[in-house]
């Protein structure tokens, strides 16, 4: 500071009305931020925000964050953690009750030259659609609703960052369903997911990384869901059902399952909407026709002794999409339309006791009278939303840190930085205006006749 002369005042007030002119704008520039961008703290800031590209911007939500270190790398197949002493544990005192199968084919799928027996000896479904476990002590999928005239109603790969607009869309129908979650997708995207919890929609597991599970390891295998499961840190809740990517399971992957409380759950129909945009050839129309292909079955009395369940995605906006655009008539078509659980009369859905769901009989008269008024609400005057084709890649958790200030602070992480200067007292922000001021003199020349 030799060329500053402390016994000039005119020069000293010059440099602190520099800083406190400089002061001002950035005080602005922070108030701008704040309003212009919500908060991504917590579920309810999560739901308000309806522009799907700032809904998939990534953030930084701490709990996550300090968790990272405790589970495997985000959309890598996963390993137990050498230092992870519970899953070690967990894992060996499983090992004697998994059936000693060989693992088939690649994880990405690919089963070129696999010479697999024709009598389909693991129960494998990939190879047969086989439901019925053949290993002794397995228990059997689940892939219908033992309920007449009933769907069983979910969707996999979630939760998609740009779920809002669907997820909005069910809660005005009063509609749950089973939302099955990958570990991975969980991990980039938390306050989505927290948001399936509070909105009363059914939480499962979908591995970690999405990949096809019978090609996997025991240990590898065991790993992938049980970090899946272990995603309470997001959700609040340790769910107890998966559904196999890509319905890839056999009888040693369901034991695995099973010794982590996990039910399987197929499914009967597949609308292929996860087949649009990726499969060459697949278009909407043909999505379009295996959905129709359930709601005539329905309309036929297919159904009218037990129910059945659908494969459809929150894999993307389209896929949202044709959900939105069939759910009326899928609610002409059936009685009802329910999650998972309910179907199956499953009353606490998860580990934690504190959540619990109704059983059918009680779900079915609680609704039965509002599910008539909606859907002919939604039939005559309230078209579905509509959404454009959005495929979101993996976020990153580590991007930028969020302001986890009072709940109504709603400002951006660079806002938010911003602020914690700002909000000391006088006397740290006229240390701060002369600093910029003094900054700001040396860039002009002040400091320096």
């Amino acid at each position: 500071m030799s060329a500053l002369k402390l016994g000039s005042r005119s020069r000293l007030r010059a440099i602190l009305a520099l800083g406190v002119v400089s002061l001002a704008a950035v005080q602005a520039q922070s108030d701008s931020l704040s309003v212009a961008t919500p908060g991504r703290t917590t579920v309810d800031e999560e739901a308000s925000i309806k522009d799907p590209n700032q809904e998939c911007e990534p953030y930084y939500y701490e709990p996550i964050g300090k968790a990272l270190a405790s589970f495997p790398p985000i959309w890598e197949t996963a390993s137990i953690l050498p230092e992870d002493g519970n899953a070690l544990a967990k894992f060996a005192s499983i090992q004697a009750s998994i059936p000693d199968i060989a693992p088939k084919g690649t994880p990405e799928g690919n089963f070129d030259g696999l010479n697999y027996p024709a009598d389909d000896p693991d129960c494998w479904w990939t190879n047969s659609k086989c439901g019925t476990p053949k290993a002794p002590g397995v228990p059997a999928d689940i892939s219908i609703m033992p309920e007449p005239r009933t769907l069983g109603y979910g969707f996999d790969d979630g939760p998609n960052c740009s779920h809002n607009a669907f997820y909005d869309y069910l809660a005005s129908q009063k509609q749950t369903a089973t939302m099955f979650y990958i570990g991975s997708n969980v991990m980039d995207w938390p306050l989505e997911a927290a948001r399936a919890v509070k909105d009363g929609h059914e939480i499962c597991v979908h591995s970690w990384s999405h990949h096809y599970m019978t090609a996997l390891t025991n240990e590898v295998a065991f790993a992938e869901l049980y970090y899946s499961v272990s995603v309470k840190v997001a959700t609040g809740v340790t769910p107890t059902c998966w559904r196999p990517p890509f319905g890839d399971v056999d009888d040693r992957i369901r034991a695995i399952a099973a010794g982590l409380g996990l039910r399987t759950i197929l499914w009967a129909y597949d609308s292929q909407d996860w087949q649009y945009g990726v499969t060459p050839g697949i278009t909407t129309a043909d999505v379009d026709k295996e959905y129709q292909s359930m709601v005539d079955d329905a309309k036929k009395g297919m159904f009218n002794n037990v129910g059945t369940m659908i494969l459809a995605h929150e894999l993307d906006d389209y896929t949202m999409g044709e959900a939105m655009k069939f759910y009326p008539m899928l609610k002409e078509a059936f009685d009802h339309i329910v999650p998972v659980a309910i179907g199956m009369n499953i009353t606490q859905p998860y580990v934690e006791s504190e959540i619990v769901m109704p059983n059918f009989a009680q779900y079915i008269s609680l609704n039965k009278q509002l599910a008539v008024n909606l859907t002919t609400s939604s039939a005559s005057s309230q078209p579905s939303p509509t959404l454009t084709r959005s495929v979101v890649g993996p976020a990153s958790t580590t991007t930028a840190p969020v302001n986890n200030d009072a709940a109504n602070n709603k400002k951006t992480a660079d806002a938010s930085r911003l602020s914690w200067v700002l909000s000391g007292t006088g006397g740290v922000k006229f240390v701060v205006a002369f600093l910029l001021g003094f900054l700001c003199a040396a860039r002009i020349g002040v400091v320096s006749q």
